[in-house]
């Protein structure tokens, strides 16, 4: 496998943004583009034309053409496993029998939707999701996104462990009119099982004489849900070759489609599979996801940067940054190649952040003049989704629009504590509007971009072994079988005596 060559990335030293944007007039058309019904921006990155030349021939090197080839005709690109990823078949776009397979099972879900709404399962108005980890992040963003002012159904997401959180959610809704969603890849999760059953409980304190039969299974696991005791026509399969921070668009999806109804669901793949498309075809110098990632790149191999924020200007956004968390840190905060040898770069930073207008008074402070260089970006919406004054959205999206010049800008003075140094960069994602297509597309740029990062460091984006050791661990003190350090052993020993 070939090992990123750094040598002409780590020797670039652009020019400041505003001599860059002096310099070149062609600057915005070159580093802009639409796709999807979303502007993005990177001008205000410190990318140039001789920067895309030199991740260009990295790309040609680390061979990116060929991986995405790989990617959607189905090969086993998740090399560790020796499987495929298919999240993009779900969308259309993959190998033939893999689409078949996806509409199938799309298919399948949608007629059971129907059943739900016709009253097969009894009256229904309440539906509780149980997940973690993508089996909960995509459904909870779609929903919160776009279902505010969906009547069909209440959704509650539940993937916290913690007691509060599956009682909070159970104490809002009556037992005869609920259905339990279980979202499981393997259907064998601690924490997803744990809440499944403590919701099973509930509804028989509920009165409800058959509780198993209020239940739903979205896993790749059918076999495992039937032991569970879930009958076979209320499981919802997904294929093995979907990861978990992949799988919005399969059967996890379930909760939103059923709140949000199919025909939003099909336009949320319409979106993506639009995406999918820019991705799959455009050349790298006009390919948003590749220019993103060329930017990421530039910041953490030549810039030392370590963290990149993410700021949404809507608040129906506001789950977006936990939801890249997942899939950007999963993906990729790897320390060996997809070879397995260690890895000499840094791999992903750190993805956070916030909500527009209420970030600016708590952290935008460090990145106007903190000693950190951190890229960020934000993301608004032109059409607003409320029905308030029309000031509240145009200072919100004038809010967005000034954080980005300011960062660039800066400002000089003769008191150093109140001198912006500037220089500082951002991109930008302006939204036509909110909805199933834009955010489809917008999820999935961030998808491709974190798979040509990936290539492009050499590493295999789609395992996550990390999750797993304290996992096992905690398995093993549950059975007394763990021996852990002094200070691990008084923290059990104070908790539980």
């Amino acid at each position: 496998m070939a090992i990123p060559d750094w040598t002409h990335i780590r020797a670039l030293d652009p020019a400041p943004l505003t001599e860059l944007f002096a310099a070149d007039p062609g600057r915005l058309a070159m580093l802009s583009a639409d796709v999807a019904g979303i502007h993005f921006d990177w001008s205000k990155t410190h990318l140039t034309r001789a920067a895309i030349d030199a991740f260009a021939a990295l790309a040609e090197q680390m061979g990116l053409a060929a991986k995405r080839d790989a990617l959607f005709a189905g090969a086993a690109v998740n090399v560790t496993e020796g499987r495929a990823a298919e999240h993009s078949a779900e969308r259309g776009d993959g190998a033939p029998e893999s689409v078949a397979r996806a509409n199938a099972l799309h298919a399948r879900m949608r007629a059971l939707i129907d059943a739900i709404e016709a009253e097969a399962l009894g009256p229904v108005r309440h539906i509780v999701h149980i997940g973690i980890g993508g089996s909960a992040l995509g459904p909870d963003l779609l929903i919160d996104a776009l279902g505010r002012d969906a009547d069909r159904y209440e959704v509650a997401i539940v993937s916290n462990v913690d007691g509060l959180a599956i009682e909070d959610a159970l104490s809002r809704f009556d037992p005869g009119a609920t259905l339990i969603a279980i979202a499981s890849k393997t259907f064998t999760t601690t924490e997803t099982m744990l809440n499944a059953e403590s919701a099973l409980a509930w509804l028989r304190e509920g009165g409800v004489e058959d509780p198993y039969g209020r239940v739903i299974a979205l896993t790749a696991n059918p076999d495992k849900a039937i032991e569970w005791g879930v009958d076979e026509t209320r499981i919802l399969p997904f294929s093995e070759s979907v990861g978990g921070r992949y799988s919005l668009w399969s059967s996890i999806g379930f909760p939103a489609a059923a709140a949000l109804g199919w025909a939003a669901f099909e336009e949320l793949l319409e979106g993506a599979a639009e995406m999918d498309r820019h991705f799959r075809l455009t050349p790298a110098e006009r390919n948003m996801p590749v220019l993103a990632a060329f930017a990421d790149l530039f910041y953490a191999q030549a810039g030392g940067c370590q963290t990149r924020g993410v700021f949404a200007y809507d608040e129906r956004l506001r789950l977006l940054p936990s939801y890249l968390q997942q899939l950007e840190m999963e993906s990729n905060g790897k320390s060996v190649t997809a070879e397995g040898e260690p890895v000499a770069w840094p791999t992903a930073p750190v993805t956070w952040g916030g909500v527009g207008t209420d970030a600016q008074h708590a952290v935008f402070q460090l990145l106007h003049q903190g000693t950190h260089l951190i890229p960020v970006e934000l993301i608004g919406v032109i059409e607003p989704g409320d029905g308030m004054a029309e000031d509240h959205h145009r200072q919100l999206l004038l809010n967005m629009f000034a954080q980005g010049a300011a960062l660039m800008a800066g400002r000089g003075h003769a008191d150093a504590a109140r001198a912006y140094p500037g220089d500082r960069p951002t991109a930008t994602m302006l939204l036509d509007r909110l909805d199933p297509r834009t955010l489809g597309a917008l999820i999935a740029f961030y998808e491709h971009r974190t798979f040509a990062n990936a290539v492009l460091l050499g590493i295999n984006p789609f395992d996550q072994f990390g999750v797993e050791l304290g996992k096992e661990m905690a398995k093993a003190a549950e059975r007394g079988g763990q021996d852990f350090d002094p200070s691990t052993t008084d923290l059990i020993r104070r908790a539980f005596g």
